[in-house]
């Protein structure tokens, strides 16, 4: 079985290549659906495989800004993303980036990385869950009342609002989004753009996890503009990453190439499953995959406070990761075919009257 594993030569590991493959298809599947890279996955998911933590955030930083810019061009041809917006963040998305890197680097010279970016990431990805499934009932609520009132909700409302509040705070200089159709102060998306920025240098996620839905739910986008836009900027900070981390030699460019690929076969299946999969249920399942996420990094938490476990705890580590990815990536790539027949099914139905 030796060949299915690959020889990384600046990581110096060897890794079992099918694995990113499956990351990268996963990924891109996931990432073309949801509008959001799935570094969260990656980063985790190639720290079990194998790779040192900082070379794990690097070398996903690397895949992401590849796939992601040619997402925005995409999107951009659509009139998804308020260029404006990710301009304003850029500012706060570079400094915060340089933040996390620089944090990164530190916490490996005096050997915490592994156990401090853990913690982070268990900690993101419980808030994550809790605001997916708590957006969800406070949704379902709002169409109970409405029901009862006898009135349809706004199918594109949300059940946070927070960015209601955070509109009403008025520092200036004030700034009109028209893309997105919003006003605020411009220290709003700056302050999201940092944090934002900090999460994706420290963590190697892009910021995207995290970005997407501040766009939504403290900024005020519309999900289309907020797709769009969050993707502009991880391609920005991808880039700018990708640059710094391997100027930094934490960059590993032949697993980042077996990602792409991956991905780029992967991202057109959840573009185009977005034409079929409707409704709010499907953050129920992303809700899932995050839980499932959490638990796999728990797992390679673990053996640091019980060293007995070690060998258990990698092996289920990393066929949990995998099988999350895979799962969530197999259920859109199903529920698109399945919207596919049914729509030619239709065609050819109509068809039949038509000529009858």
């Amino acid at each position: 079985m030796d060949w299915m594993y690959i020889l990384m030569p600046i990581a110096g590991v060897k890794i079992f290549w099918p694995g990113l493959l499956i990351l990268g298809i996963g990924v891109g599947i996931i990432g073309g659906f949801f509008g959001m890279g799935g570094a969260w996955m990656v980063t985790p998911g190639l720290n079990i495989l194998g790779f040192p933590m900082a070379f794990a955030i690097g070398t996903d930083i690397a895949h992401m800004a590849g796939k992601s810019l040619i997402s925005t061009m995409r999107h951009g041809k659509f009139g998804n993303v308020d260029y404006k917006l990710g301009f304003i963040m850029l500012v706060g998305t570079v400094v915060g980036f340089e933040v996390g890197a620089q944090m990164i680097m530190w916490l490996e010279r005096i050997g915490r990385v592994e156990l401090v970016v853990r913690w982070l990431y268990i900690a993101l990805l419980a808030f994550i869950a809790w605001m997916v499934f708590h957006d969800v009932n406070k949704r379902k609520k709002k169409e109970r009342e409405a029901l009862a009132a006898g009135r349809q909700v706004d199918k594109l409302a949300t059940g946070i609002e927070w960015h209601k509040t955070l509109h009403k705070i008025k520092i200036p200089p004030m700034v009109h989004l028209k893309v997105a159709g919003i006003y605020c102060s411009a220290w709003l998306p700056i302050f999201v753009s940092f944090f934002t920025g900090w999460l994706a240098g420290i963590l190697g996620i892009g910021g995207g996890l995290i970005r997407m839905p501040s766009l939504i739910y403290l900024v005020g986008c519309p999900t289309h503009v907020a797709v769009g836009t969050d993707l502009f900027e991880v391609a920005i900070s991808g880039l700018y990453g990708a640059a710094s981390f391997t100027y930094k030699g934490r960059t590993e460019l032949v697993a980042a190439i077996i990602m792409l690929v991956g991905a780029s076969v992967g991202a057109q299946v959840g573009t185009v499953a977005t034409k079929y999969i409707k409704g709010y249920g499907i953050r129920v399942i992303f809700g899932f995959a995050v839980i499932g996420c959490l638990i796999s990094v728990a797992l390679k938490l673990y053996p640091q406070y019980v060293p007995s476990a070690k060998a258990f705890c990698d092996i289920a580590a990393t066929w949990l990761v995998l099988c999350v990815v895979a799962a969530l990536a197999i259920y859109i790539a199903v529920k698109m075919f399945q919207g596919a027949a049914r729509e030619v099914a239709a065609k050819k139905a109509a068809t039949r009257v038509s000529t009858a």
